[in-house]
């Protein structure tokens, strides 16, 4: 047996147990805790994955049966409603071990904090039973050859007692390992609904052709509807978001933004680890170990701290979006809660690209070679960072706190 089948027989044993019902966590401790054990799993094959450009199927498998994928779902449901200090960690622990499977769920939690304001009591009640029973959900929103990011082409028509849907998707991360596909279109009166389409729907096409240089295994390729039937009651109408103050953007970013953070924790620590381990000091430095060389402990010691004020701002973004939860949401609460997650975005995004930038200033020439495959963290801050453009939330901080500009409503703010 070789070596790879080796350790895909090992892999397969560790995961056996995932043949479990999911389980509904209790606490933020025990959601910690559930965190960190699938990042030491995630941990294991990461690189390997981002080589191979293979897919995180049975890590993500473990995401939803350790009961991870349903931990923002409210108590009225049956759900532990987390706070969104604990959801913050747990996409930064899983990021760090893996960031492309942090990216997979990370809709799946926006969606369902969406559907809190759109959807209708029963549809709620349907979608929140269905994930805490393990089912998962995928997004279909974007579209290539728009105008933006918000213009949207797929159209779903009233068809009897039923809907047809039809459009062309891409982006669509999540849809691939998804029970769900949740589809963004316009209906016949031109508002935007979004459609909930059951995986092996006939019409319904999943197509695994992202070919990004970064966050590789995301499968964030296109999903193709062809006069696909969706049932009545699994049409939310979406556009009653933009009618009410919500943190519904806020939520999204929050998520992004601890995805960047993680990618960064690791970049740092693979920096020490290489330095420490494998680097050799340069001449002028007259030390012993590169370790000793007073400009790489000067640069660490610039990234922990920089790491840790981007940490530290997306601990208080998640505490700005637990007081506005927590109370009636009107237009001011909601926009604190945007521009605090902005501000964190801001130096998640910066680090994430400095950190794995400057891995390979401090820890060498060695660093480069494929073997060890650390160009990863840089092609997945790269690619991640790019969601939307932090200029704009420079922009959105300084209108808002010196104009007292209200943010749009959106899911990028």
């Amino acid at each position: 047996m070789s070596d790879l089948a080796a350790a895909s027989l090992q892999h397969a044993l560790d995961i056996a147990p995932l043949l479990l019902p999911a389980k509904v966590l209790i606490d933020d401790a025990e959601v910690i805790a559930a965190a960190h054990e699938l990042a030491g799993i995630a941990r294991q094959h990461a690189a390997q994955r981002d080589r191979q450009r293979k897919l995180p199927w049975a890590e993500i498998e473990y995401f939803t049966r350790s009961g991870l994928g349903s931990i923002s779902i409210p108590h009225e449901y049956g759900g532990p409603q987390v706070s969104f200090v604990t959801i913050a960690e747990v996409f930064a622990i899983i990021s760090a071990a893996d960031p492309a499977l942090g990216q997979i769920p990370q809709n799946q939690f926006g969606i369902l904090n969406s559907l809190l304001g759109s959807a209708t009591a029963e549809q709620k009640k349907e979608l929140f039973q269905s994930v805490l029973d393990g089912w998962r959900i995928g997004n279909a929103g974007p579209e290539r050859g728009t105008k933006n990011t918000l213009d949207i082409k797929a159209r779903i028509v009233k068809s009897g007692d039923h809907f047809l849907l039809s459009g062309q998707k891409f982006y669509s991360t999540g849809a691939l390992f998804a029970h769900w596909v949740a589809v963004k279109a316009l209906n016949e009166e031109g508002k935007q609904i979004l459609a909930f389409v059951q995986r092996g729907t006939p019409g319904l096409r999943i197509v695994d052709d992202w070919s990004g240089f970064g966050q590789r295994t995301t499968a964030s390729g296109t999903v193709l509807l062809d006069n696909v039937r969706v049932e009545a009651e699994h049409v939310v109408d979406n556009w009653r978001l933009a009618l009410i103050p919500n943190i519904q953007g806020a939520v999204s970013q929050l998520i992004q933004a601890a995805i960047d953070a993680g990618i960064a924790r690791e970049a740092i620590d693979d920096s020490i680890r290489f330095v420490r381990e494998r680097s050799r000091p340069w001449i002028e430095a007259k030390v012993e170990r590169a370790s000793d060389d007073l400009y790489v402990i000067a640069d660490i010691g610039k990234l922990k701290l920089e790491l840790h004020a981007a940490e530290a701002l997306l601990r208080k973004a998640g505490k700005v979006l637990d007081e506005v939860y927590a109370a009636p949401i009107n237009e001011q609460s909601a926009a604190r809660a945007s521009i605090a997650v902005a501000e964190a975005k801001v130096l998640t995004t910066e680090i994430s690209l400095l950190a794995s930038e400057k891995l390979f200033e401090l820890a060498g020439s060695r660093a480069t070679l494929a073997e060890f495959n650390l160009d990863r963290h840089w092609r997945n801050a790269r690619v991640h960072t790019l969601h939307d453009p932090v200029r704009w939330k420079y922009h959105a901080v300084g209108a808002y706190h010196l104009n007292g500009t209200v943010p749009a409503r959106h899911s990028w703010i």
